[in-house]
């Protein structure tokens, strides 16, 4: 059988999603988990890798199993397990076996949440970027616009560059204000490594009033990285959800 997780966690502790030699990745620690309640083996397939500081509100993720489980049970034990790591798994259900966390997936979507005041937050400081300089949605949004379709984000890429092609399509790019913060939505099929931290940096560049629009254009037409804005910090971003 194969069984799909829906899971929320703080990535503040942890290394990122994957597993890696470093200790406590999500993968991990929900592996560890899910070996104990199931008394054997088990490897998670994620829908997308989120790095270290990185939360996830919808992360996906499957395993197969002979063993026929219980989705409620399952899920109430492994949350038990994996304990006191914030992790939750919010819902486990068995789904067919052409199902892949990954390669199934048609749209991932990220939030990015910035605090937008002249005072640094408090409770929420491992989870939002906080910018003291007011910023314009409005000029961010414009500026955001000219991104949405097929294009080469070669100015939002990762300086380690890993995917196979830095041409992407974006289908959604949404700012807007809600009191003192500026949620940006990014939806997509996939995302390169840091593409949508990349983007966040060079919007706030405008919204702040360092670039012009022509300047954030400027940067994104010339397909280079060093032509972009900073490198917005991981603890703003949140992996929203994924649609199949």
């Amino acid at each position: 059988m194969r069984y799909r997780l829906t899971i929320e966690y703080d990535g503040t502790p942890f290394v990122g999603w994957q597993r890696q030699q470093a200790p406590d990745s999500v993968q991990q620690v929900l592996e560890e988990a899910l070996a104990v309640a199931l008394r054997h083996p088990v490897v998670l397939f994620g829908s997308g890798r989120t790095d270290a500081g990185v939360h996830a509100w919808g992360q996906v993720a499957h395993f197969d199993t002979d063993a026929v489980l219980d989705g409620e049970r399952l899920r109430e034990s492994v949350n038990a397990l994996v304990r006191p790591h914030p992790i939750v798994i919010r819902s486990a259900e068995p789904v067919p076996d052409t199902f892949h966390a990954r390669t199934s997936a048609r749209q991932r979507t990220y939030v990015y949440v910035i605090q937008n005041t002249p005072h640094p937050p408090a409770l929420d400081r491992d989870r939002v970027w906080h910018v003291r300089a007011p910023l314009d949605a409005a000029q961010m949004q414009r500026a955001g616009d000219m991104l949405i379709g097929k294009h080469d984000f070669s100015t939002f890429r990762a300086a380690a560059f890993q995917a196979k092609s830095p041409v992407k399509t974006l289908d959604e790019l949404r700012v807007e204000r809600e009191g003192d913060r500026i949620l940006i939505t990014a939806r997509a099929r996939s995302f390169m490594h840091h593409q949508v931290r990349n983007i966040v940096g060079s919007l706030v560049s405008v919204g702040s009033g360092r670039w012009t629009i022509a300047d954030f254009e400027d940067a994104f037409r010339a397909c280079d990285r060093k032509r972009g804005g900073e490198t917005a910090p991981a603890r703003g971003l949140y992996f929203i959800g994924v649609r199949y």
